[in-house]
Protein backbone atom coordinates (compact mmCIF):
# COMPACT_ATOMS: atom_id res chain seq x y z
CA UNK A 1 0.00 0.00 0.00
CA UNK A 2 1.65 3.30 -0.82
CA UNK A 3 2.24 6.38 1.75
CA UNK A 4 -1.04 8.68 1.55
CA UNK A 5 -1.49 11.71 3.37
CA UNK A 6 -4.60 14.34 3.81
CA UNK A 7 -3.90 18.18 2.94
CA UNK A 8 -6.22 20.78 2.87
CA UNK A 9 -7.38 22.74 -0.59
CA UNK A 10 -8.05 25.87 -1.90
CA UNK A 11 -7.86 28.01 -4.72
CA UNK A 12 -5.76 30.62 -5.95
CA UNK A 13 -6.79 32.89 -9.03
CA UNK A 14 -8.11 29.27 -10.86
CA UNK A 15 -5.00 27.41 -9.35
CA UNK A 16 -5.41 24.40 -7.36
CA UNK A 17 -2.83 24.12 -3.96
CA UNK A 18 -3.18 22.19 -0.89
CA UNK A 19 -1.19 22.36 2.43
CA UNK A 20 -0.57 19.33 4.71
CA UNK A 21 -3.32 19.05 7.36
CA UNK A 22 -1.14 18.56 10.17
CA UNK A 23 0.01 22.42 9.71
CA UNK A 24 -3.40 23.54 9.74
CA UNK A 25 -5.21 25.21 12.59
CA UNK A 26 -8.34 26.24 11.57
CA UNK A 27 -10.23 27.38 8.05
CA UNK A 28 -12.16 31.30 8.32
CA UNK A 29 -14.32 33.09 6.82
CA UNK A 30 -13.16 36.29 5.88
CA UNK A 31 -11.90 38.67 8.69
CA UNK A 32 -11.28 42.21 9.67
CA UNK A 33 -7.77 43.16 9.69
CA UNK A 34 -6.06 46.03 11.01
CA UNK A 35 -3.37 47.33 8.76
CA UNK A 36 0.03 47.25 9.55
CA UNK A 37 2.03 50.59 8.96
CA UNK A 38 5.29 50.14 6.45
CA UNK A 39 4.48 46.59 6.22
CA UNK A 40 5.57 44.76 3.15
CA UNK A 41 2.70 44.47 0.67
CA UNK A 42 2.54 40.40 0.94
CA UNK A 43 1.40 41.37 4.77
CA UNK A 44 -2.41 42.31 4.25
CA UNK A 45 -3.13 43.04 7.84
CA UNK A 46 -3.08 41.99 11.47
CA UNK A 47 -6.37 39.73 12.48
CA UNK A 48 -7.53 39.38 16.20
CA UNK A 49 -8.25 35.39 16.42
CA UNK A 50 -9.98 34.93 19.89
CA UNK A 51 -7.32 37.13 21.70
CA UNK A 52 -4.07 35.81 19.20
CA UNK A 53 -2.91 38.05 16.80
CA UNK A 54 -2.25 36.53 13.72
CA UNK A 55 -0.45 37.86 10.57
CA UNK A 56 -2.55 37.65 7.34
CA UNK A 57 -0.15 36.80 4.52
CA UNK A 58 -1.53 37.45 0.65
CA UNK A 59 -0.74 34.50 -0.59
CA UNK A 60 -1.03 35.47 -4.22
CA UNK A 61 1.38 38.33 -3.76
CA UNK A 62 3.89 35.56 -2.41
CA UNK A 63 3.13 32.93 -5.20
CA UNK A 64 3.52 35.89 -7.80
CA UNK A 65 0.24 35.78 -9.12
CA UNK A 66 -2.41 38.65 -9.94
CA UNK A 67 -4.15 40.47 -6.89
CA UNK A 68 -7.44 39.47 -6.01
CA UNK A 69 -10.17 41.37 -7.54
CA UNK A 70 -11.30 44.08 -4.79
CA UNK A 71 -14.77 42.28 -4.92
CA UNK A 72 -13.60 39.27 -3.46
CA UNK A 73 -13.03 38.74 0.09
CA UNK A 74 -9.96 36.49 1.13
CA UNK A 75 -10.67 32.88 3.27
CA UNK A 76 -8.31 32.53 5.79
CA UNK A 77 -6.16 29.18 6.17
CA UNK A 78 -4.40 29.46 9.67
CA UNK A 79 -1.63 27.68 10.23
CA UNK A 80 0.88 26.55 12.95
CA UNK A 81 4.40 27.26 12.08
CA UNK A 82 7.34 27.38 14.56
CA UNK A 83 4.22 27.63 17.42
CA UNK A 84 3.47 31.31 15.50
CA UNK A 85 -0.01 31.12 13.80
CA UNK A 86 -0.13 33.06 10.09
CA UNK A 87 -3.05 33.44 8.35
CA UNK A 88 -3.00 32.18 4.34
CA UNK A 89 -5.20 34.41 2.57
CA UNK A 90 -6.83 32.08 -0.49
CA UNK A 91 -9.82 32.74 -2.88
CA UNK A 92 -11.65 29.83 -1.79
CA UNK A 93 -11.60 26.71 0.21
CA UNK A 94 -11.53 23.00 -1.29
CA UNK A 95 -12.11 20.15 0.59
CA UNK A 96 -9.83 17.63 2.67
CA UNK A 97 -8.16 15.52 0.54
CA UNK A 98 -6.36 11.91 0.64
CA UNK A 99 -3.27 11.95 -1.95
CA UNK A 100 -1.25 9.35 -2.53
CA UNK A 101 2.58 9.18 -3.06
CA UNK A 102 2.38 7.36 -6.25
CA UNK A 103 0.45 10.52 -7.54
CA UNK A 104 3.73 12.76 -6.63
CA UNK A 105 5.68 14.89 -9.31
CA UNK A 106 8.51 16.98 -8.43
CA UNK A 107 8.10 20.71 -8.91
CA UNK A 108 9.07 21.65 -12.84
CA UNK A 109 12.47 23.25 -13.00
CA UNK A 110 10.98 25.21 -15.48
CA UNK A 111 10.07 27.27 -12.60
CA UNK A 112 12.35 29.97 -11.20
CA UNK A 113 14.16 28.78 -8.04
CA UNK A 114 12.45 31.30 -5.42
CA UNK A 115 9.00 29.71 -6.68
CA UNK A 116 10.30 26.26 -6.98
CA UNK A 117 11.24 25.88 -3.67
CA UNK A 118 7.99 27.13 -1.77
CA UNK A 119 6.68 24.07 -3.98
CA UNK A 120 7.09 20.60 -2.14
CA UNK A 121 5.46 18.48 -5.24
CA UNK A 122 2.45 18.12 -8.07
CA UNK A 123 0.00 16.23 -7.44
CA UNK A 124 -1.56 14.40 -10.40
CA UNK A 125 -5.21 13.87 -9.08
CA UNK A 126 -8.07 12.43 -11.42
CA UNK A 127 -9.33 16.01 -12.39
CA UNK A 128 -6.95 18.18 -11.89
CA UNK A 129 -3.35 18.94 -11.10
CA UNK A 130 -2.48 20.26 -6.90
CA UNK A 131 -0.09 21.43 -6.11
CA UNK A 132 1.15 21.29 -2.35
CA UNK A 133 3.01 23.93 -1.15
CA UNK A 134 6.11 23.50 1.45
CA UNK A 135 4.47 25.99 4.54
CA UNK A 136 8.60 26.76 6.34
CA UNK A 137 10.00 27.76 2.84
CA UNK A 138 6.58 29.49 1.43
CA UNK A 139 7.13 32.29 5.14
CA UNK A 140 10.76 32.59 4.49
CA UNK A 141 11.51 35.41 2.51
CA UNK A 142 10.04 37.25 -0.28
CA UNK A 143 9.57 35.71 -3.75
CA UNK A 144 7.13 37.85 -5.56
CA UNK A 145 8.43 37.21 -8.83
CA UNK A 146 7.36 33.66 -10.61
Amino acid sequence: MADCKQCVTFYLDNYFFGVDVLKVQEVIRPQEMTAVPMAPKLISGLNNLRGQIVTAMDLRGRLGLSDRPEDQRPMNVVIQNNNEAVSLLVDEIGDVLEIDSEMYEPPPETLTSAIRETFEGVYKLEDQLMVLLNVEKLLQGDSTSP
